[in-house]
């Protein structure tokens, strides 16, 4: 390898930077964040600099550099738009042993600074030996979005708790299948879903008692994939999907999504079309309750959001039931995400006051929509899954008051490549989506909002 990493501890170490303007700035905070004692030399200071200057953050040498000001560094970066004065910081910190970094300049550095993921106490460098600063933070920016910040919070707890584990656990090999045994169990979870202080007193627990929860213990993740597009995932979702054993997905996750699912788990599709059920619900609700017990990790993986359409508060209703382990993870629901990516705003001052969601899919035995809520011209009205109802639910609107030209929307396969936005009028909706042959998944939009939508569409696949 070109460089030997490691990582020093500056905590109240005497360091130097050379330069006053933002790119010394930048160095600053890196410096200020592990602890260092920060003397800035430069005859001038960018305002941000100064700021900090008179917060008490860094002292000033209001002077150009010069041998002396070196003494007792341990460490200095030149920073500096003049390549004569940061060889001679270079030269200078050479002859006296002490650490320098010139930036961007490896020629005449000693050590380079990495792009870091900061997990404290948990730190990720990374480096391209100076060559390709722009591909290290390019790799940084990718892991910010894989690694969640609760790996951090493990080991901080981790580090709190090593002398108690050191007393109870003497010898190197029985700490370390603990330690395996905690990250492979519900610990980890509890602490990303944000649950510190029970995954500590649980953490102390078994330390104490020399065990954790069996790592076969089972749960459960409802999760929302949003409206068709992996880019629109959370973060918390990308994990967990590339942490399941086993994956029970709709028809309407998209094969896209589902390409980033651990590749070696299991795959129970258990989608819903129009009269045509793969499982019927009460099964696709035991079903998750058997294979948690069987001790797997769950991931139940739906379209939009768990909770709107989504019959997410049945599935977990039954898991609470059997004190099953679970976690909801919130998607962009369709209508969040078909609506900005057809440019209507749901709800706009001059168009509309209010948005309403309604389902044009209706189990047997239940009541009808409430008509006479939905005829109001300065509301919006989003209908789910309307496609095979469009002609019915466009009559029952008009028959209960709603112009028969208010502005309609089809938005089909929304946010994907293959996204289409149908525009008319009410009376003729359903025709619309005879004549275009619309396929679910598609949603309805109706209201004077889609009157902007050739004005502020920022996708070209609209008719």
């Amino acid at each position: 390898m070109d460089y030997f990493p490691l990582f020093l501890n500056l905590k109240q170490q005497a360091c130097m930077i050379v330069g006053g303007g933002e790119i010394a700035v930048r160095k600053l905070r890196l410096l200020r964040s592990a602890g260092a004692d920060v003397t800035v030399v430069a005859p001038e200071l960018c305002d941000e600099m100064l700021g900090l200057v008179k917060a008490g953050e860094v002292r000033w040498q209001p002077a150009e550099f010069s041998l002396a000001q070196i003494a007792g560094q341990r460490l200095v970066i030149a920073a500096t738009d003049h390549p004569s004065v940061n060889q001679a910081v270079f030269t200078a910190c050479e002859a006296a042993g002490i650490l320098v970094n010139s930036v961007d300049d490896p020629a005449h550095s000693r050590f380079i600074t990495p792009a870091i993921v900061d997990r404290a106490p948990l730190t990720i460098a990374i480096s391209t030996g100076g060559g390709v600063p722009v591909l290290a933070r390019h790799l940084r920016a990718q892991l910010e979005a894989l690694i969640p910040h609760g790996w951090g919070d493990l080991a901080k707890l981790g580090s709190e708790l090593r002398d108690l584990c050191k007393e109870k656990m003497p010898d190197t090999a029985s700490r370390r299948a603990f330690w395996e045994n905690v990250l492979a169990g519900p610990i980890p979870d509890q602490i990303f879903a944000g649950q510190v202080a029970a995954a500590h007193a649980q953490l102390i627990d078994a330390i104490e008692n020399r065990a954790t929860q069996s790592p076969n213990l089972g749960a459960v993740y409802l999760v929302g994939s949003g409206p068709g597009n992996p880019d629109l995932l959370t973060f918390r979702a990308l994990r967990l999907m590339q942490q399941a054993d086993v994956v029970l997905y709709d028809n309407l996750v998209s094969d896209a999504i589902m390409d980033m699912v651990r590749r070696d788990a299991e795959r129970i599709y258990v989608g819903k079309k129009s009269n045509n059920h793969a499982l019927p619900q009460e099964e696709i609700n035991q079903l998750l309750v058997r294979l948690a017990l069987e001790g797997k990790k769950v991931l139940r993986l739906k379209g939009g959001d768990p909770f709107i359409f989504g019959r997410g508060g049945e599935e977990i209703e039954e898991l609470a039931e059997h004190g099953i382990t679970f976690e909801v993870v919130p998607g962009i629901t369709s209508a969040a995400g078909a609506s900005c990516y057809a440019g209507i705003p749901l709800t706009h001052r001059d168009y509309a006051q209010s948005v309403t969601f309604v389902t044009g899919h209706r189990r047997a035995g239940e009541s009808d929509l409430d008509w006479p809520r939905l005829v109001n011209p300065t509301e919006t009205v989003v209908v789910y899954m309307g496609v095979a109802q469009s002609g019915y639910i466009a009559e029952q609107l008009i028959q209960h008051g709603r112009a028969s030209n208010t502005p309609v929307a089809i938005v089909e396969r929304a946010t994907t490549q293959a996204q289409r936005v149908i525009t008319g009028e009410l009376a003729n909706l359903a025709q619309l989506i005879k004549d275009q042959h619309i396929k679910p998944p598609a949603l309805l939009i109706i209201g004077d909002v889609v009157k902007l939508h050739k004005k502020l569409n920022w996708r070209t696949s609209s008719h």
